[in-house]
């Protein structure tokens, strides 16, 4: 059975459970947010977005 999650979505829960089980401060997550939103508008953006794909293909399994 293949089971399709967008990325927002499971990092969105990671981001709920380390606020709630690890203690991390809600102010904390926004921070780490806005510097992500920031980021994707820099020269970074095309290096970030192929290593996020490589990472997801990874674990998807799809890379070997």
């Amino acid at each position: 059975m293949t089971l399709s999650l967008p990325l927002v979505l499971v990092l969105g829960a990671i981001t709920w459970a380390a606020i709630k089980f690890l203690g991390v401060r809600m102010w904390v997550a926004v921070v780490i947010a806005l510097f992500g939103f920031l980021l994707s508008q820099t020269f970074l953006a095309p290096a970030i977005e192929t290593g996020t794909r490589s990472g997801v293909d990874v674990v998807d399994g799809t890379r070997h």
